[in-house]
């Protein structure tokens, strides 16, 4: 039989409380007989008190102890004076009468009452003389017996004893204390009674989250990414769907920008395909004759179709972070002025001016790949190349301190509108307008150099310039200076 775990946590409440109310009850009741017992050596006490003035008294009028002596009813009297009015037991005087005469008859002690006796206060008092001499009583069957002098005019004429109760054995008291204990016992069932109604409803609503969260994970396993489940509590469930649902829409938007990925791929594949096929088709058909110009356009076609690829290859690869990274100390400035010199013939053919000046001061160190960061710093640049207006400059500055170093590369028009900037490191995506694809970029330069700088410990963000194009800012952290 397979448990729920509504079920195995009803179960494990209920045994909480069982366990608990089996305790309370055993304890509770230990502590009442205990209570009880203490309560009635208490009073025991006080009467012995009393029977001792009442002795002190009678004693004072006798001169001696003769007034008791083969008197049993005297005793006996003596010692129901010091009870409240109550019922006789009638089994206690014919015990107590029987034990007593038949002793003093014999002129010898009275037979100790059977161990099966009740030991009521009467059995268990006991009266010395000055000699302590037996009077009355049974200490040959009593333990600890606790005596106290009695004084007539400052001298000692006896001794009162009273063996304290570790049991009770008045019918009443044991009456009393069996009530208290049913009393307390009915009490303990319909608390746990109840505990367990109320248990019912509180599992029940504890596991319906679960449920719901359970429900939910298997739609999120079907492909509904849609799903979530309400957070309402504050507690670990309340957490727990909340991360729930942040997986959820993590999943939807991934899932969104898969969509997007693969139709902007197709789309990117699309139209060089189309323009290779037709210029093919043209070909075939003889509309267009087999020349080297001709020749040239279906190269120049494929070249840009296998740039397409390779850019999206080593897209997802970064993504995967299964690209390559062959770390070592290098001088990232000396770098970035390479590919500067080697990109200015460029730039002047496009009109384009291009500026770097670098800071003063010892030579940077850093920790990085150092062909990597060279196909950063040549894709920044080729961005600027290809989206800035000729006429125009791209400007490089350079900022350093201990912890980091900062390149931003400034460009004039056309710009950015502040609202698009946030998605240029989004992969293939195109600012409409004048930084188009008329240009010729895919829309993957800068989603390859947003891995590379991450892949570094730097970061890499964009604003727009105070030329009239686009900031494009690099932090890296630097290791140190070279010695």
């Amino acid at each position: 039989m397979r448990f729920s775990i509504s079920h195995k946590l009803l179960l494990l409440i209920l045994a909480a409380i069982g366990l608990v109310i089996v305790a309370i009850l055993l304890l509770g009741q230990w502590s009442i007989h205990r209570g009880f017992v203490r309560f009635v050596n208490n009073i025991e006490q006080a009467r012995l008190e009393q029977l001792g003035d009442d002795l002190v008294t009678a004693y004072g009028d006798a001169g001696n102890w003769d007034f008791l002596r083969d008197q049993p009813r005297h005793w006996r009297s003596l010692l129901r004076g010091t009870l409240p009015d109550r019922p006789v037991d009638p089994r206690r005087e014919e015990l107590w009468e029987r034990h007593m005469r038949g002793g003093r008859m014999m002129n010898r002690m009275p037979t100790p009452p059977p161990a099966d006796a009740p030991r009521s206060f009467e059995w268990r008092v006991v009266l010395l003389d000055s000699d302590r001499e037996l009077i009355f009583g049974f200490p040959q069957r009593l333990d600890a017996v606790v005596y106290r002098p009695l004084e007539v005019d400052g001298k000692t004429v006896g001794f009162l004893g009273l063996s304290p109760q570790k049991r009770l054995a008045d019918s009443l008291q044991l009456q009393y204390l069996r009530k208290q204990k049913k009393t307390f016992s009915l009490i303990a069932l319909g608390i746990g009674l109840l505990a367990a109604l109320l248990t019912l409803p509180l599992t029940r609503r504890l596991v319906r989250p679960v449920k719901a969260l359970a429900a939910a994970t298997r739609e999120l396993t079907g492909g509904n990414f849609k799903v979530r489940t309400p957070a309402a509590s504050h507690d670990e469930l309340g957490q727990l769907s909340r991360d729930f649902n942040t997986l959820a829409a993590t999943l939807d938007q991934n899932e969104q920008a898969r969509k997007r990925w693969v139709a902007d791929i197709s789309h990117e594949l699309r139209t060089p395909l189309a323009v290779l096929r037709g210029e093919i088709e043209a070909l075939q058909d003889h509309v267009r004759e087999v020349t080297p110009q001709s020749l040239e356009s279906l190269h120049g076609e494929v070249m840009q179709l296998g740039r397409l690829v390779d850019d999206l290859y080593e897209l997802s690869m970064s993504d995967l972070g299964a690209l390559t990274y062959k770390k070592a100390m290098i001088e990232p400035l000396s770098l970035l002025q390479k590919v500067v010199d080697q990109l200015t013939a460029r730039f002047e053919e496009a009109g384009l001016k291009i500026d770097l000046e670098l800071p003063d001061g010892p030579a940077l160190r850093l920790l990085a790949d150092p062909e990597r960061l060279q196909q950063l710093f040549s894709n920044l640049l080729e961005n600027s190349l290809r989206y800035t207006d000729p006429g125009g400059r791209v400007e490089l500055r350079i900022e350093r301190d201990p912890e980091q170093l900062t390149i931003a590369i400034h460009d004039t028009s056309p710009g950015v509108a502040p609202a698009e900037i946030p998605r240029l490191f989004e992969r293939l995506y195109r600012v409409e307008g004048s930084r188009s694809r008329a240009a010729g970029g895919a829309g993957l330069g800068l989603s390859i150099c947003r891995n590379i700088v991450e892949a570094h410990g730097g970061r890499i963000s964009a604003k727009p310039s105070p030329l009239g194009g686009l900031c494009l800012e690099i932090v890296l952290p630097l290791s140190g200076e070279l010695s």
